[in-house]
């Protein structure tokens, strides 16, 4: 599987056959301009979104409309991928500061990935148990609005997948008023710098040991 960072929250993962899932899409522009990456030009047949937050809810200003978009957490399948949603918050307050938030649990090509869209709190144990083995997890790590950088590496630790992307954190075109993803990586071991947006992943190519990869967005 390829999965690419097309910037924030929003990936886009190819499975070996072509078949195309994005999650989160943002709203480029959206929050007065503060959301500075560039419009999706990228085509899906399925979008998974978190929460309605236009920074992760761009699906109606996407230029290529979507096959299928899953919001709900029901267990569901689309163009192949089987995609499993629970129920968390965007806050530590039970969503009363800022809602609900989505995980999504994505299978294809023999892969787990696990997104965390905006999850604002650490997580319980009957949620650890839901979510399965994670053979990938996609993880906001930039605080203020999303857990950080020390609750994601506690998840990462009780979670123990084998390759981590971080995601949502500051960078040169987004005005938000977070962290970026140098504290998270602070006094970590297995950290890989990509010189692309993407990586390839294979059931078969999987580290033996937790490994961190960070990608360059796409725009």
């Amino acid at each position: 599987m390829k999965i690419q960072w097309l910037g924030h929250s929003a990936f886009l993962l190819q499975t070996a056959d072509g078949r195309k899932l994005m999650t989160d899409p943002y709203d480029s522009g959206s929050y007065d301009g503060a959301v500075g990456y560039e419009e999706i030009d990228v085509a899906a047949d399925v979008v998974t979104v978190s929460h309605e937050h236009p920074d992760h809810d761009g699906v109606a200003g996407l230029i290529h409309a979507p096959g299928t978009v899953v919001r709900e957490s029901d267990s569901t399948e689309a163009s192949g991928f089987n995609i499993r949603g629970i129920e968390t918050f965007h806050d530590e307050s039970h969503g009363a500061e800022r809602g609900p938030n989505t995980i999504f649990v994505i299978e294809a090509d023999g892969l787990r990935i696990c997104h965390l869209g905006d999850l604002g709190h650490l997580l319980s144990e009957e949620q650890i148990e839901k979510l399965g083995r994670v053979d990938v997890l996609l993880i906001p790590v930039g605080g203020h609005f999303t857990i950080d950088a020390g609750k994601a590496t506690e998840i990462v630790n009780r979670i123990k997948p084998k390759v981590v992307i971080p995601m949502h954190y500051k960078t040169k075109v987004l005005g938000f008023p977070i962290a970026g993803v140098e504290g998270f990586l602070q006094g970590k071991s297995n950290v890989v710098r990509m010189d692309s947006t993407f990586t390839e992943i294979t059931a078969d190519t999987l580290p033996a040991e937790t490994e961190i990869r960070v990608l360059q967005h796409a725009k």
